[in-house]
């Protein structure tokens, strides 16, 4: 398996390594103990799966209390996937990584917690699916606004399908409580 770092050294890229023949082709997308060895050493507690659209963006969300990691995958579609950082006082606060993620190229991302998460969906449809190191709280999950300058993501989406709560998410300067770096 390769593991790329990227800009913020706590969000990283994995690709399992794929064994392609005749037939088709075979890899695992988790095992224990390799990803262990690549730093990713809390349980997995919950397996998620959304199926969209094209043109949908879903995001930006964190859970704050429990924290949650997680490792984002695709297994039909392409999305441009979105991990910033929401950490305060850390070295890269409100930064971003993205990468495109797809069935074709299998890459995953780790997305760490203390991170909001969020994707666009490039393909006709997209099935994503994430493993999550902690358990979903609803009550405690924040949006932020997928476009918010001070992020500055340039999506490659002008006007991406929302949720009703993703429409209405706030900006990053009208948010209060976030996680303060080191502690999550």
């Amino acid at each position: 398996m390769r593991v790329t770092p990227t800009e913020i050294p706590d969000v990283r890229i994995f690709e399992p390594e794929v064994l392609p023949d005749e037939r088709g082709f075979f890899t695992e997308i988790f095992q224990a103990k390799r990803y262990a060895t690549c730093g990713l050493q809390n349980p997995f507690v919950q397996d998620n799966f959304s199926r969209s659209n094209k043109s949908v963006v879903r995001g930006l969300h964190m859970q704050l209390s429990p924290p949650q990691g997680k490792l984002v995958t695709v297994l039909r579609g392409r999305i441009f996937d979105v991990a910033v950082d929401l950490r305060r006082n850390s070295p890269t606060f409100a930064k971003h990584v993205v990468v495109e993620l797809s069935d074709d190229n299998l890459r995953q991302m780790w997305v760490p917690r203390g991170f909001a998460h969020g994707f666009a969906v490039l393909s006709e449809t997209a099935d994503v699916f994430y493993k999550c190191d902690n358990f979903y709280n609803p009550n405690d999950e924040i949006a932020v606004r997928w476009n918010d300058p001070q992020i500055g993501i340039v999506w490659p989406i002008s006007k991406p399908h929302l949720s009703r709560r993703d429409s209405s998410a706030v900006m990053l300067k009208d948010i209060d409580i976030l996680p303060l770096y080191g502690a999550v």
